[in-house]
């Protein structure tokens, strides 16, 4: 089955998204919301990102190697943005955006040879 050879990378992502979620609420009770702005919506992007990440690997949909790359790139924003802050949430936050990052990055390497293994580009042709 597709998903079982990215089990890593889907519990990273399951993991990333369940902080970013935790870390977004969190947010949203700190004194200074307005300051946690962009923490708060990197968040909500991130945990999106990481829940259609693991979901295509499941699924074993083919634009999952793109959608691993994307994953990547916004679990970097979002852990850099998390670690300028001191909150213990956002420091955890930036542990699991970074630990899934490094596991999305390794998914195109995993994927089957008949799964196109690019990042980007155009996806109207990747889909045929």
């Amino acid at each position: 089955m597709a998903h079982e050879l990215h089990d890593t990378c889907i519990e990273a992502c399951d993991s990333c998204a369940s902080a970013c979620n935790h870390c977004a609420a969190a947010c949203l009770a700190e004194p200074d919301v307005q300051a946690m702005a962009r923490c708060i919506r990197l968040d909500l992007d991130c945990a999106a990102m990481c829940q259609l990440a693991a979901a295509a690997m499941q699924r074993g949909s083919e634009l999952a190697p793109q959608i691993c790359g994307w994953c990547a790139e916004l679990c970097d924003a979002c852990g850099t943005e998390c670690m300028k802050h001191a909150h213990e949430h956002c420091q955890r936050c930036a542990t699991a955006c970074k630990a899934c990052a490094d596991e999305c990055r390794r998914m195109p390497q995993m994927a089957p040879a008949d799964v196109p293994a690019r990042v980007g580009g155009d996806l109207s042709r990747a889909a045929h």
